[in-house]
Protein backbone atom coordinates (compact mmCIF):
# COMPACT_ATOMS: atom_id res chain seq x y z
CA UNK A 1 0.00 0.00 0.00
CA UNK A 2 2.85 2.14 0.79
CA UNK A 3 4.45 1.51 -2.50
CA UNK A 4 1.12 2.25 -4.24
CA UNK A 5 0.97 5.64 -2.18
CA UNK A 6 4.57 6.73 -3.31
CA UNK A 7 3.84 5.93 -7.34
CA UNK A 8 0.53 7.70 -7.13
CA UNK A 9 2.45 10.60 -5.39
CA UNK A 10 5.14 11.15 -7.74
CA UNK A 11 3.26 10.55 -10.97
CA UNK A 12 1.09 13.74 -9.19
CA UNK A 13 4.05 15.56 -8.90
CA UNK A 14 5.62 14.73 -12.37
CA UNK A 15 2.43 14.49 -14.70
CA UNK A 16 2.15 18.56 -14.81
CA UNK A 17 5.75 18.92 -16.09
CA UNK A 18 4.93 16.41 -18.91
CA UNK A 19 1.96 18.10 -20.12
CA UNK A 20 3.22 21.73 -19.72
CA UNK A 21 6.20 21.41 -22.51
CA UNK A 22 3.36 20.60 -25.79
CA UNK A 23 1.29 23.17 -24.42
CA UNK A 24 4.20 25.98 -24.21
CA UNK A 25 5.32 25.26 -27.20
CA UNK A 26 1.49 25.46 -29.32
CA UNK A 27 1.24 28.74 -27.26
CA UNK A 28 4.70 30.02 -28.43
CA UNK A 29 3.70 29.01 -31.81
CA UNK A 30 0.45 30.76 -31.57
CA UNK A 31 2.34 34.20 -30.77
CA UNK A 32 4.67 33.75 -33.36
CA UNK A 33 1.61 33.90 -35.94
CA UNK A 34 -0.04 36.92 -33.84
CA UNK A 35 3.33 38.13 -34.34
CA UNK A 36 3.31 37.90 -38.13
CA UNK A 37 0.53 38.49 -38.90
CA UNK A 38 0.66 42.40 -37.91
CA UNK A 39 4.15 42.43 -39.19
CA UNK A 40 2.05 41.55 -42.52
CA UNK A 41 -0.28 44.30 -42.38
CA UNK A 42 -0.39 46.06 -46.16
CA UNK A 43 1.05 43.25 -47.58
CA UNK A 44 -1.19 41.42 -50.12
CA UNK A 45 -1.41 38.44 -52.54
CA UNK A 46 2.12 36.69 -53.74
CA UNK A 47 3.97 39.20 -51.54
CA UNK A 48 1.57 38.15 -48.08
CA UNK A 49 2.13 34.75 -48.84
CA UNK A 50 5.77 35.03 -49.46
CA UNK A 51 6.71 36.92 -46.40
CA UNK A 52 4.37 34.76 -43.74
CA UNK A 53 6.05 31.70 -45.16
CA UNK A 54 9.39 33.39 -44.29
CA UNK A 55 8.56 35.01 -40.84
CA UNK A 56 6.60 31.79 -39.48
CA UNK A 57 9.35 29.43 -40.81
CA UNK A 58 12.49 31.53 -39.22
CA UNK A 59 13.79 30.76 -35.92
CA UNK A 60 12.26 32.01 -32.89
CA UNK A 61 13.90 34.52 -30.60
CA UNK A 62 16.15 33.28 -27.96
CA UNK A 63 14.10 31.66 -25.19
CA UNK A 64 14.10 33.57 -21.88
CA UNK A 65 16.87 31.82 -19.63
CA UNK A 66 15.18 29.35 -17.30
CA UNK A 67 14.10 30.97 -13.75
CA UNK A 68 16.09 29.24 -10.74
CA UNK A 69 12.80 27.35 -9.67
CA UNK A 70 12.28 26.25 -12.69
CA UNK A 71 16.03 24.94 -12.65
CA UNK A 72 15.71 23.49 -9.58
CA UNK A 73 11.99 21.62 -10.79
CA UNK A 74 13.91 19.98 -13.75
CA UNK A 75 17.55 19.06 -12.17
CA UNK A 76 15.34 17.45 -8.84
CA UNK A 77 13.21 15.45 -11.83
CA UNK A 78 16.72 14.58 -13.28
CA UNK A 79 18.12 13.52 -9.74
CA UNK A 80 15.05 11.19 -8.50
CA UNK A 81 17.53 8.09 -8.85
CA UNK A 82 20.31 9.27 -7.67
CA UNK A 83 21.29 9.18 -3.53
CA UNK A 84 23.10 10.67 -1.18
CA UNK A 85 27.05 12.39 -2.37
CA UNK A 86 26.33 11.43 -5.84
CA UNK A 87 23.12 13.13 -5.36
CA UNK A 88 24.70 15.98 -4.36
CA UNK A 89 26.92 16.15 -6.81
CA UNK A 90 24.64 16.10 -9.78
CA UNK A 91 22.68 18.95 -8.19
CA UNK A 92 24.99 21.03 -7.91
CA UNK A 93 26.37 20.65 -11.30
CA UNK A 94 22.81 21.13 -12.77
CA UNK A 95 22.08 24.12 -11.41
CA UNK A 96 25.16 25.48 -12.16
CA UNK A 97 24.53 25.32 -15.74
CA UNK A 98 23.06 27.29 -17.56
CA UNK A 99 19.74 25.96 -19.60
Amino acid sequence: MKKLLIAVTTFAIAAPMLVAAPAMAENAQQTKMATCNKEATGKKGDERKAFMKDCLSSKPAAAAPMSQQDKMKMCNANAKDKKGDDRKAFMKECLKKDK
